[in-house]
């Protein structure tokens, strides 16, 4: 895998465009973070109605919107990441505002708010933060940046946003009160389905995503920090699950038996006795590799440096071209370019048609709507209710249908301010769209990104290790069911990443050779290896009955 050797790697002229606006599935918890959100801006918003004080909703929102992150994660950990996505969403607010009220320089702003979303999105990368990203830090970042500041102003707008952010943790924490393990269970009930889904239509693509569901399961079973009967009753399904996806457990329609079983409110099937298992299955034990402090993800050589690189200069170059065509305020050409940026030039791709087409039928909501909107303040508020929640109800279908929604819910935090010439916002939105869009999918091309070869390179020698390890288990006679566990985990979270990495590379569009065949005999010899794992492990514990609920 020389270095010197590089190919073109993806074709541009073969990037896809139906595939990219294709509607999906609604995932199966989109409704949780927007209720969540909801919920969290709509006491802000009416307390700031009858004070008179709309003009502040800005800042409120920025507090609201922490609600989206974490929903995926056990509450205990989701309590922790929260406090800190309100911190580090107070810290880009607070930084802007400072920014603003010191001077009124355009130039010196865009370069500001580039910096901005460059070092978001490479901390948000680096602390694997989930959906939505960096593009909520962003957008609310450069949104303050262009509004006019006092530095007098600045503790007060700081302590709103604090306050609502305050109280969006606890909308998103109030469900624990109810379910204490619901995110576990969900991730543990998407597992189950993937698995069959694969047993239904073995193939690659079903393979893959049932690695990851399974993988993603094990982690959230992990992040609990604590044991409990029906945890692992949960860690015993997810082992029968793997040794199904190896050819020796339960089938399809059983998977989906308890799939459904586990989203419902009874009691897992198989708590809380009937599975003896050892601890060793009770969590991952697989160690995680150790991810770099979240100030080293910001160094010049970090694996996150090309995507920031690429913000930064996306985001800068598309501020700069709004200005000099007339916008005041270029804050969503930065935006736009800070959302388009994803993992390599495929995603990066879909993503730019995707916020292109979603912004500019957002725009014509929002010309649709103008007249309702401008009817009361009352009227203000419950449009930007409706679209808090259109907007993440309608993302996981396709990111362009949420972003239909988003693009006039930034327009109406503009009218809070008092009444705008709905012709030059909807033009400058438009003009801000296209360069943005434009300018950021340029600005992915020109950074070219080579360590995506490189982390290919290093998950192959890792696969590799963690095979050799699970072979000498099982060749052992005296290894005990939790050192064949642990094998297993550690070779199971390889091959993950190895396919993880090798997706990411591929949809580079200039990069390093990578060596195909051995890929591909590292994902066979691995998979037979964990098959083997899973029959060596498979007889140890009896299932749960097939009837349970």
């Amino acid at each position: 895998m020389g270095s010197a050797t590089v190919t073109p790697g993806l074709r541009l002229r073969s990037l896809p465009v139906r595939e990219a606006l294709r509607l999906g599935r609604p995932s199966d918890r989109w409704f949780k973070p927007a209720l969540s959100v909801a919920a969290a801006s709509v006491l802000p918003n009416l307390v700031l109605c009858a004070l008179g004080r709309l003009d502040l909703a800005a800042y409120t929102m920025a507090g609201s919107l922490c609600a989206l992150y974490g929903h995926d994660l056990p509450y205990a950990r989701r309590a922790a990441t929260l406090a800190r996505v309100v911190l580090g969403m107070l810290a880009g607010v607070a930084v802007a505002l400072t920014a603003a009220s010191l001077t009124d320089s355009p130039l010196v702003l865009v370069a500001v708010g580039a910096a901005l979303a460059a070092v978001q999105k490479a901390l948000a990368d680096a602390a694997e933060i989930g959906p939505p990203g960096h593009v909520i830090f962003t957008f609310v970042a450069a949104g303050a940046l262009f509004a006019p500041q006092q530095p007098g102003q600045i503790p007060g707008h700081l302590a709103l946003a604090l306050a609502a952010g305050a109280f969006a943790w606890l909308v998103a924490m109030a469900p624990a009160l109810r379910r204490t393990d619901g995110p576990e269970r969900r991730a543990t009930a998407r597992a189950l389905t993937a698995v069959a889904a694969h047993a239904d239509a073995p193939g690659a693509r079903t393979r893959h995503t049932a690695d990851a569901a399974l993988r993603a399961a094990r982690h959230s079973l992990h992040l609990t920090g604590t044991t409990t009967p029906d945890r692992r009753a949960l860690a015993g399904l997810l082992h029968r699950a793997e040794a199904a996806l190896a050819g020796h457990g339960p089938t399809g329609e059983q998977l989906h038996t308890w799939a459904a079983a586990v989203r419902a409110h009874g009691p897992v099937p198989g708590s809380p006795t009937a599975l003896d298992l050892p601890e060793a299955d009770t969590h991952d034990t697989a160690p995680a590799p150790p991810r770099p402090s979240l100030l080293r993800s910001l160094a010049p050589g970090a694996a996150h440096a090309p995507a920031a690189l690429r913000t930064l200069l996306g985001c800068a170059l598309a501020g700069y071209a709004t200005l000099w065509l007339g916008v005041d305020r270029p804050y969503w050409a930065i935006v736009t370019a800070a959302s388009i940026t994803q993992a390599n030039i495929a995603l990066t791709w879909n993503r730019t048609l995707q916020r292109t087409l979603g912004n500019l039928l957002g725009v014509a909501v929002f010309a649709a709507a103008v007249p309702l909107i401008r009817t009361g303040p009352i009227a203000l508020v419950l449009c930007l209710l409706v679209l808090n929640f259109a907007a993440e109800a309608l993302v996981t279908r396709n990111y362009w249908l949420g972003t239909v929604a988003v693009t006039p819910m930034a327009l109406l935090l503009v009218e809070f301010t008092g009444d705008h010439p709905a012709g030059r916002l909807i033009g400058d939105r438009v003009l801000d769209t296209l360069i943005g869009a434009a300018v950021g999918f340029a600005a992915a091309l020109a950074v070219t990104n080579h360590r995506t070869a490189d982390r290919v390179r290093h998950a192959l020698h890792a696969a590799g290790r963690a095979r050799a390890d699970a072979e000498r288990a099982l060749a052992d006679p005296a290894a005990g069911p939790a050192a064949v566990h642990a094998a297993s985990r550690r070779l199971a979270h390889s091959l993950a990443d190895l396919r993880e990495a090798r997706d990411t590379a591929a949809g580079e569009w200039r990069r390093r050779t990578l060596p195909e065949r051995a890929l591909r005999a590292a994902e066979e010899d691995g998979h037979r290896t964990l098959a083997g794992t899973a029959q060596r492990r498979g007889g140890l514990h009896p299932a749960p009955e097939s009837g349970a609920a």
